[in-house]
């Protein structure tokens, strides 16, 4: 009885999370305009999302905006980490709290904050993406340090030390003995970056140039438009999404199931 309520209460979940994505990719397979009777099947919407010029220089855009800025907060998390993890206690202590910050922290707060020191204070203009690439970069580098730092501390720190006495410079001990420990928890990081920066909206509202759009703030802005063709193609967009983050996932989980079953191995 008590495994059946278990069971129960894990598909309520599953439904709530996952039932309206379902959804919209039934949905983005058909003629309909609204959400309502389902009409015959069609490609349509995939047809328009990757035929429309708009749609395809925002999709691209912010994919480019979410790997730069991915691969930016990436290293910068990562040797925040690394620094933090090879400090005293204090240092340490104070490093974890200022990473915090931004974790806990508003999403608008930290956009609007980014606009007023950039634009406002420094005058660096939208238009150079500069207030956009940092908003995104200072939004996700915290979140790779968390995903660093349990990995450090899974990790044997004598190793690095004992790389050292055998001559190895503190460079070449960082990326030969370091790096490869702690790297599953920097592309975990990475993954976590990429998709925050894909999914940020109020970051993006105040530090975007006028004629840039991400997928979110274009989505905010098709759905108070009358254009219904470009409505139901972001139906079909958010299917891709939704798909390419499952795929993904699955292949994360495998590599660390695979991962893990090496190690007890050896």
């Amino acid at each position: 009885m008590r495994k059946a309520w278990k069971w129960m209460i894990i598909i309520i979940v599953l439904l709530f999370l996952y039932l309206p994505i379902l959804v919209l990719a039934v949905y983005s397979f058909t003629d309909a305009a609204n959400i309502g009777a389902i009409r015959g099947f069609s490609l349509r919407n995939y047809v328009t999302l990757f035929t429309t010029p708009e749609l395809v220089h925002m999709i691209i855009g912010t994919v480019a905006l979410a790997l730069g800025s991915a691969v930016i907060a990436t290293f910068l998390g990562t040797i925040g980490a690394i620094g933090s993890f090879y400090s005293k206690k204090k240092m340490a202590a104070a490093i974890m709290t200022m990473n915090q910050v931004p974790v806990v922290n508003a999403d608008v707060v930290t956009g609007f904050s980014i606009c007023i020191l950039l634009v406002v204070v420094f005058g660096v203009s939208k238009d150079t993406f500069i207030p956009l690439v940092v908003g995104h970069v200072t939004l996700c580098a915290p979140f790779v340090f968390l995903s660093v730092i349990p990995k450090l501390k899974q990790m044997d720190s004598s190793i690095y030390e004992a790389a050292l006495d055998l001559g190895a410079t503190p460079l070449v001990a960082l990326t030969r003995v370091v790096i490869p420990q702690i790297f599953p928890g920097i592309l975990s990081g990475f993954a976590m970056a990429v998709t925050l920066s894909l999914d940020d909206y109020f970051v993006a509202t105040y530090t975007k140039p006028a004629t840039f759009d991400t997928i979110s703030t274009y989505v905010v802005n098709a759905t108070k438009g009358a254009q219904t063709t470009i409505k139901t193609a972001l139906w079909a967009l958010s299917t891709v999404i939704f798909l390419l983050v499952v795929i993904f996932s699955l292949v994360m989980n495998l590599r660390a199931v695979g991962a893990e079953q090496e190690r007890k191995a050896v």
